[in-house]
């Protein structure tokens, strides 16, 4: 019978010791769009295994900006998923994804761009520090204004549009990625 509690602690402290190793790898390398989002990959090269991110690499792509976002950075990146661009007034993005609109495609992308690391937690710092709102200056010059709103962060643009962080803290080996759910605007 002891023999049997011994092999039975044995198999429970096995499963356990998986699952908890099954959750760290979880926590590292989140799941986005249906593909790992692993850590020590670049912005670049995790996007592109994301299927809810297909318009926003069709975008870096037209754009040029690939060498960019796969350089060392670091970058923080608010990366609008499909849903996001299918939200926009129809044709925009075919619009903008012509050659001929590089210049308008690049500022708009580089607005979702900050230089450096910015996680959640340095984020909600920044907005509880400037009492309720942080002032985000972009990879374009421009500015974004962070604040939180049911304990999620949210991005509102120039234009006054708001965009929620549905999911934070994808973290890449040049920076960090937070997937959010609207198009951010420029003036």
């Amino acid at each position: 019978m002891k023999k049997f509690f011994a092999m039975l602690f044995f198999a429970a402290t096995v499963t356990l010791g998986s699952s908890l190793a099954s959750a760290q790898m979880m926590r590292q390398n989140p799941m986005v769009g249906g593909a790992a989002m692993y850590s020590n990959k670049t912005i670049v090269d995790n996007a592109v295994n994301s299927a809810d991110h297909t318009t926003l690499v069709a975008a870096v792509k037209a754009a040029g900006l690939v060498d960019t976002l796969s350089s060392q950075g670091p970058f923080t990146v608010f990366a609008p998923t499909n849903a996001a661009f299918e939200q926009l007034p129809a044709g925009t993005v075919d619009t903008l994804l012509k050659p001929e609109s590089r210049e308008t495609l690049t500022k708009v992308l580089t607005y979702h761009v900050l230089s450096g690391k910015y996680d959640s937690k340095t984020l909600a710092k920044l907005i509880k520090k400037g009492r309720g709102k942080a002032q985000l200056t972009t990879v374009s010059g421009d500015t974004l204004t962070a604040m939180m709103n049911d304990g999620k962060i949210v991005l509102r643009d120039e234009k006054g549009g708001t965009s929620r962080v549905t999911i934070a803290n994808v973290f890449q080996s040049n920076g960090v990625i937070h997937v959010v759910n609207a198009v951010l605007l420029p003036n």
